[in-house]
Order: C-alpha cells, then sequence, then structure tokens
C-alpha cells in the first residue's frame, strides 16, 4: 500500500501562538515533527499549513510543504485538502496524520499506528498507552479509550470520553491522538457534519464511530509530550536538548 505522511500546522494556536516556529534545540518545532516521521520510514513526508512563513522553515530544514486554505476547522479537513493536491492521481492508499505539535514522538509509534489497518475490516487507526498515573485516570484533558480487546497490543474503539472509563477493576487506556485513515475513510469522515457526541465530548473521531465506521488502536509503551503551552514547550527544549547533548 501507498503510504503518505501528513502533518498539519497552523500558527494561530490560543494557548501558544506561533507554536510551529517555536524553537527547540536549534530548530523550528515542526521541524522535529518532520524529522521523526521521515525516521518512522513510511512514506513520503509533507507539513499541510496554511501559512507562507512555516512552509518557509519546513522547506529551509529539508523537508516538504503544502499550502491549505485558512478556514478549516480541524486538522483532519486540512489533511484532506493537502491530499488532494499532493495526489490527484489518488496513487495513495494510506494517509498517516500526525500533529504538528509532537516533536518529541518516537519514530516507532509513528509506525504503530499503521499496523491495525493489515486487518481490512479497519476503517482508521490510532494509539493508545495503558495509563499508570492515579491523577490522570480523572483528569479530562486525558481522553480514554473505551474498547474491546482484541489482543495485548490492540483494542476495537468503542468509545472515547474524557470521563473515567470504563468502571471497574481493570487498565486505562490513554488515546493518543494519531492516525491512519484508508484513503475511502478519510474521505467518508470530512464529507459527515460533526456530530452529537463529538461535539458534547468534543473529540472528533466520535463522528467515525457514530457512522458506524471501525477504529482500532494499538497499544504503545509511552504517550509523546503535545506542546500547548509555554510550560510544555519547555519540557520539550529540556528533553531534545539533553537528547542533542
Amino acid at each position: 500500500m501507498s503510504i503518505i505522511v501528513l502533518i498539519p500546522a497552523r500558527m494561530a494556536s490560543t494557548r501558544l501562538p506561533g507554536k510551529p516556529l517555536a524553537d527547540i534545540a536549534g530548530r523550528p518545532m515542526i521541524a522535529h515533527v518532520a524529522q521523526r516521521a521521515h525516521e518512522a520510514g513510511l512514506g513520503r513526508v509533507v507539513v499541510a499549513t496554511d501559512v507562507e512563513e512555516v512552509a518557509a522553515a519546513v522547506r529551509g530544514q529539508g523537508f516538504e510543504a503544502v499550502m491549505t486554505r485558512s478556514d478549516h476547522q480541524s486538522g483532519s479537513d486540512r489533511i484532506y485538502e493537502a491530499l488532494q493536491a499532493l495526489d490527484p492521481e489518488r496513487a495513495v492508499d494510506i494517509v498517516v496524520n500526525v500533529q504538528g505539535d509532537l516533536p518529541t514522538i518516537d519514530p516507532a509509534s509513528i509506525r504503530a499506528v499503521f499496523t491495525p489497518l493489515k486487518d481490512d475490516a479497519v476503517d482508521i487507526a490510532t494509539l493508545g498507552v495503558e495509563i499508570v498515573r492515579e491523577e490522570e485516570k480523572s483528569n479530562p484533558n486525558v481522553v480514554k479509550i473505551v474498547g474491546s480487546q482484541l489482543s495485548p497490543a490492540r483494542l476495537r474503539a468503542l468509545y472515547f470520553t474524557r470521563a473515567t472509563a470504563p468502571w471497574g477493576d481493570g487498565p486505562l487506556y490513554h488515546h493518543v491522538g494519531l492516525y491512519a485513515y484508508r484513503r475511502a475513510a478519510l474521505e467518508r469522515f470530512v464529507s459527515m457534519p460533526p456530530s452529537a457526541l463529538e461535539q458534547r465530548e468534543r473529540l472528533e473521531q466520535l463522528r467515525a464511530l457514530e457512522a458506524g465506521m471501525r477504529i482500532d488502536a494499538e497499544i504503545v509503551n509511552s504517550v509523546p509530550l503535545g506542546v500547548d503551552t509555554p510550560e510544555d514547550l519547555e519540557r520539550a527544549r529540556e528533553i531534545l536538548s539533553s537528547d542533542k547533548a
């Protein structure tokens, strides 16, 4: 199967404006994400942005960028526009969506998200990590996967929630927002309006589940640091500066 890795990047973050260009260990954050996606070795890597400055910075670091509209409501909409521009002949089968604010993500985790799509019944693949810190189990910012255990490393997602779920004894799983779509699944997903549960939980992936699409989650060992605040940025600088040393 032909795979493309697309990284949506926008400047208009409310909590950390301009974060794709934030300097981390001498490089813009978006370049670190592109580098790790390249190291995953899945296929072509392209940053999709609506700001020329971001595109120029990406190209200056030796990576590919494509311009998209500025009015997209989600990263999924942005990567779909990018896919149409980059692959008008429809040669790409699988689209991997890597968030542009994950500069510390392990390339192995990016590779892992492709694994569930080896099952033809799966429309969308994503990642999960078992929650080990008690405070994260009740933290609404830590999204949980409720799913059927298919194997020690695989869940079939039944629901995603900010609540503490499922109830009772057993592990809870933190959802990592990295996706691999079959092309037809992405096309269907972006064609649908936001669903009721999606709007209530503020979780885009619920739209797919409500429409009867199948999402499987590969279980990995680490949660990548998402950079959403100045404190997150400082933590990413500490991590990547120490790696560089």
